[in-house]
């Protein structure tokens, strides 16, 4: 994969449940973020003492952040109600010429803010809820 324009890697979020996604509008940083805990299974009989993990075993997760200025009072107001209900709808995340990842995702953090000689922001981050599916481009 060559060098990509930040600005193409964008979240995308269903708006209404039926599958159809749209960009979350004004956003000027983005990060996508996957984990995985491993399991220890060394005991006193592991080779050389080094450490053993088993394959296949722990919890994967994934997260992702974004930060921006707002732009569609669209996206802002259904990034909210999901904030607020507790909601885990469907996020797409585009990583230009690599893939798209999709999957349910709960927000954990929406943050506003702002300067008195600026523009108001807000950043937002969520927790993968769920099996993600990733479909190469």
């Amino acid at each position: 994969m060559g060098a990509q324009s930040g600005k193409d890697l964008l979240i995308k979020l269903d708006m209404t449940g039926d599958g159809v996604f749209e960009t979350v509008a004004g956003l000027r940083a983005t990060r996508l973020t996957f984990n995985a805990q491993t399991v220890d299974v060394t005991s006193l009989e592991s080779t050389g003492g080094w450490r053993e993990l088993l394959a296949g075993a722990g919890v994967r997760s994934a997260s992702i952040s974004g930060s921006g200025v707002f732009k569609d009072a669209d996206t802002d107001a259904r990034a909210r109600a999901v904030f607020f209900a507790g909601d885990a709808p469907q996020f797409q995340v585009v990583v230009p010429a690599f893939g798209v990842v999709q999957g349910a995702f709960q927000i954990t953090a929406l943050e506003y803010a702002g300067n008195h000689d600026g523009e108001a922001t807000y950043s937002l981050t969520l927790a993968s809820a769920g099996q993600l599916s990733f479909t190469a481009l």
